[in-house]
């Protein structure tokens, strides 16, 4: 009877032991969880032209140049050139924001720029028109415009690129152009998948992902600017 007895002590205390195991148990949960890390943040100062061509970009690259970073277009850089020279420079917008992706975080990006351009219609001339059908310009006449009776035009350019250091000749453009009627911001982004384990009890935040910084290639350079001011949306 002992014994029996004693064997149910311990049977129970081995229930109440595997219980409060149990209860105490965090269970994890692997996830996939992908965050995007901004490389650059950057401000125009306007749009240009490599003074000399650079070594592996095209010879008509456009270059788009930053306060601290120079952007130059490897892909879409004669699309960017045409619209800048063949178009009324002060009636030429940008419409999207200049955010670019860096697969690799290799100094290398990509992206779309969109661009329009208005004007009241009685300016508009047939061959401006005949322009925009030849190179995929989109009526976009805003509310706004037609208010003005005023007409609008829109283009998508994907472009691609490289980043490159600060232009040598910044001062001097800084100094023949006035500043844009409002900033312009160019930003390089990656994005990084990490596994995680995450808690099913919450105890707390991780911290932030940390800003990593791109590698530019080592050659500074001149470019000659277009004649664009950028106009406010």
């Amino acid at each position: 009877m002992v014994t029996m007895a004693l064997a149910g002590v311990l049977a129970m205390t081995g229930c109440a032991t595997s219980s409060l195991l149990e209860g105490d148990r965090v269970t994890y949960t692997p996830t996939t969880k992908t965050v995007k890390q901004v490389l650059i943040e950057d401000q125009l100062v306007a749009f240009g032209r490599p003074a000399q061509p650079l070594p592996n970009m095209p010879a008509h690259s456009v270059v788009i140049v930053g306060e601290k970073q120079s952007y130059v277009l490897s892909q879409g850089g004669v699309e960017m050139a045409s619209l800048l020279t063949n178009l009324t420079p002060q009636n030429i917008q940008v419409e999207n924001d200049m955010s670019f992706y860096s697969p690799k975080n290799d100094g290398y990006f990509q992206g779309t720029m969109q661009l329009s351009y208005a004007k009241l219609k009685d300016e508009f001339h047939r061959s401006d028109y005949q322009y925009f059908l030849q190179h995929g310009g989109k009526e976009c006449t805003t509310d706004s415009d037609a208010r003005i009776n005023a007409q609008r035009f829109c283009f998508t350019i994907p472009i691609k690129g490289g980043v490159y250091p600060q232009v040598s000749n910044l001062s001097l453009i800084q100094s023949k152009y006035q500043p844009l009627t409002k900033p312009y911001a160019v930003t390089i982004y990656t994005q990084s998948t990490q596994e995680q384990m995450q808690q099913s009890r919450q105890y707390g935040g991780r911290s932030g992902v940390e800003k990593l910084v791109l590698l530019p290639f080592a050659l500074a350079f001149d470019v000659v600017t277009f004649p664009l001011q950028l106009l406010a949306n």
